[in-house]
């Protein structure tokens, strides 16, 4: 019985490792879909902000939530077209922004403690907040890598020496500054592949 247990716990291990593992892989791929296409990025986050409008607008005529809950949904939702005008540049000191993150926080509190008290089935709960509260952060989330302001584009002039992996690459001509260029540039000169002979 406790070896059965014992393989339990391995295996949940496991199987934990390889979600983390499958996100962080999915999260990479993603950020570097929108960095290098953050027309098509903005038109889809977009879309997707208008169809949550839509939703919102759904739940206030065919549901019971309270109205609340669905202003400041709409509010933050409204307040997310302003925020996508500057896509892909976030000021994340600008009056947009905090509110955003303000209205993050409020609409949490509000949904948290409204189906704390109301029984509702747990898939609509997670249904709610997985569309209404939390696809947008996670886009705005993982389009911050498309900010060129967050990647240095040029590095002033320093004695260093050649061993130095970041100057090194952006001292390169031809590079295109990206998360994927910078991740394989420095996978080809930390990790240099071995050329087998052929006799």
């Amino acid at each position: 019985m406790w070896f059965f247990l014992l393989l339990t716990w391995l295996g949940i291990i496991v199987l934990l490792l390889f979600f983390i593992l499958s996100l962080a892989t999915g999260l990479y791929y993603l950020a570097e879909l929108i960095e290098e296409y953050t027309t098509v990025s903005c038109k889809i986050i977009r879309q997707l902000n208008l169809f949550i409008i839509a939703i919102y607008v759904g739940l206030f005529l065919f549901e019971n939530l309270p109205n609340y809950l669905i202003i400041c949904g709409l509010l933050s939702h409204l307040n997310n077209m302003i925020i996508l005008k500057t896509f892909p540049f976030f000021q994340l000191s600008s009056p947009s922004f905090l509110f955003f993150i303000a209205m993050f926080i409020i609409n949490h509190y509000l949904a948290f403690t409204y189906f704390a008290q109301v029984n509702f089935y747990f898939v609509q709960v997670l249904s709610y907040f997985t569309i209404c509260l939390w696809i947008i952060p996670f886009a705005f989330f993982v389009s911050l890598s498309a900010n060129d302001n967050v990647l240095p584009t040029s590095i002033e002039n320093r004695n260093s020496d050649d061993h130095d992996l970041i100057s090194h690459y952006f001292s390169r001509k031809g590079t295109r500054p990206g998360l994927l260029s910078f991740f394989n540039y420095a996978k080809e000169s930390i990790l240099p592949q071995q050329v087998k002979k052929s006799y």
